[in-house]
């Protein structure tokens, strides 16, 4: 149940990990290598320690690749 003040995850511009990994539906883990894989791709952002992927620019990221 969403509560007033929450965003819904589709609604986001950025999505921490652990609402990367229920929202693609791929582990922290691996959420974490691509981020550390793919830094200057623009699909990340790094707010001090918090890494946030960018939720749309994400999709068109894993719409490209083959695999992860």
């Amino acid at each position: 149940m969403i509560t007033k003040n929450e965003v819904p995850l589709w609604k986001k511009y950025a999505l921490t990990l652990s609402e990367a990994a229920q929202y693609f539906g791929i582990g922290e883990r691996k959420l974490q290598q691509i981020a550390d894989d793919n830094r200057d791709t623009g699909i990340v952002i790094y707010n001090g320690v918090k890494l946030l992927f960018k939720r749309e620019r994400f999709s068109e990221w894993l719409n490209e690749v083959n695999s992860i």
